[in-house]
């Protein structure tokens, strides 16, 4: 079978499979819900991410050291993550511990037993998560910049919740929650391995077939028009922290790959981004200056940041407006664009590289498009793209009068 072949298959409860073929004896296998903290009501937010934490606390037949040994025993790694519109359970294991990981992740997915004296136990534990992220403002701005932007939407709610909606979580709002986001149609089985595609069907018909056939019957309500907002907190921080940025397209918009594109020129990861080149290498203004871009299923967000001393955050403000100016002013030189894609191409071979973030992007993609396309199909997409077209995406989303600005002092 050939090497990164990726294959398709639904299950008779309406899950979906997504397999890559790799030629490395370890595997990376999970089960992505597309299940995050917007499902929750505001009362109960930090839900989603409670049950993430509480599903490895025991199932119907595993104590919580049963599951951690029945992974760690074999070397593996376990482990899971909550998003504002996902959760997801994985782990790294020698493929020839395939059925026994499934066989866990399975049982903890659909058979958890949410024991009361474990419960409030993590409770404890997110708390003092949470306390922890408060104490990272780099980190603490990103969940304020969201409620800023997505102000009035179940979008603007931190994924750990609050140390007040805590209080109220138990065992029955878990169960509830799971039973009425939890669908069938709304789960997707990944597998990067080097097992044979057959094998990983009849694995998860072995496994995953006993949850019943369960679509979702609510839909997520769409964020509000946009109104640009700009906030000050008093952090009493030694630097001032910033972020800007305004609402941007969606998952599978038609202009998704320009903006990623443009997005990674204007600050994504390499030292020659424009921001950083402006702020940091020729200026010294800041040490970490960044651009991202956040597609959501029915929205999505671009924004800014940096921290820096509050006499230069000024001068930083400008120089920024300054180069999102310059990408609305005229297109990029065809020299400067194939320059910009041949970085792109080099980044996403060497992001690639790394099967654990692969296999999650892959499970992403498989819940959002139904399909998994490769970095290099991707990429061919975004080559086809055309200087004009990040020029008309610069002046639809970075507009001045578009953006919002969130400061800690």
């Amino acid at each position: 079978m050939q090497q990164n072949s990726t294959f398709y298959h639904t299950l008779s409860n309406g899950i979906r499979i997504v397999h890559r073929q790799t030629a490395s004896p370890v595997a990376y296998i999970g089960i992505t819900i597309g299940a995050g903290t917007r499902d929750e009501m505001p009362k109960d937010n930090g839900l989603a991410h409670y049950i993430e934490h509480t599903v490895f606390k025991g199932t119907q037949k595993r104590s919580a050291m049963q599951i951690i040994n029945r992974i760690e025993n074999i070397g593996g790694d376990i482990n899971a993550y909550t998003t504002k519109e996902e959760t997801t359970f994985y782990a790294a294991i020698l493929s020839t511990y395939f059925a026994r990981t499934l066989e866990l992740l399975a049982d903890m997915v659909f058979r958890p037993a949410f024991p009361e004296k474990e419960l409030r136990k993590e409770l404890d534990v997110i708390r003092e998560e949470i306390e922890s992220y408060n104490d990272s403002p780099s980190e603490l701005i990103y969940d304020d910049f969201e409620n800023l932007i997505f102000s009035g939407n179940t979008l603007q709610m931190p994924i750990l919740g609050t140390s007040r909606t805590l209080r109220y979580l138990n065992r029955k709002k878990a169960l509830d929650f799971m039973q009425r986001t939890y669908n069938t149609d709304q789960i997707v089985f990944f597998s990067y391995s080097d097992l044979p595609f057959d094998k990983v069907v009849r694995y998860a018909e072995k496994y995953l077939t006993d949850a019943p056939y369960h679509t979702r019957d609510y839909h997520r309500e769409t964020p509000a028009e946009y109104t640009p907002q700009t906030a000050e907190f008093h952090k009493h921080t030694h630097q001032t922290h910033v972020m800007l940025g305004a609402r941007a397209y969606p998952l599978g918009h038609e202009k998704q790959l320009a903006l990623y594109l443009l997005n990674n020129i204007l600050g994504g990861s390499g030292m020659n981004s424009l921001l950083n080149l402006s702020l940091r290498e020729r200026r010294g203004l800041v040490y970490t200056i960044e651009s991202n871009y956040t597609p959501l299923s029915d929205t999505g967000y671009w924004a800014v940041y940096f921290a820096a001393e509050e006499q230069h955050t000024g001068q930083c403000l400008d120089l920024i407006y300054k180069q999102l100016g310059f990408l609305r002013e005229k297109p990029l030189s065809p020299t400067a664009f194939r320059k910009y894609l041949c970085q792109l191409r080099g980044q996403m071979a060497i992001t690639a590289e790394n099967p654990e973030n692969e296999a999650l992007a892959m499970a992403k993609q498989m819940l959002y498009y139904n399909e998994a396309p490769t970095w290099q199909e991707t990429y061919e997409r975004i080559a086809c793209l055309t200087p004009d077209d990040l020029h008309n995406v610069a002046n639809e989303v970075f507009g001045e009068d578009k953006i919002s600005t969130l400061l800690y002092r």
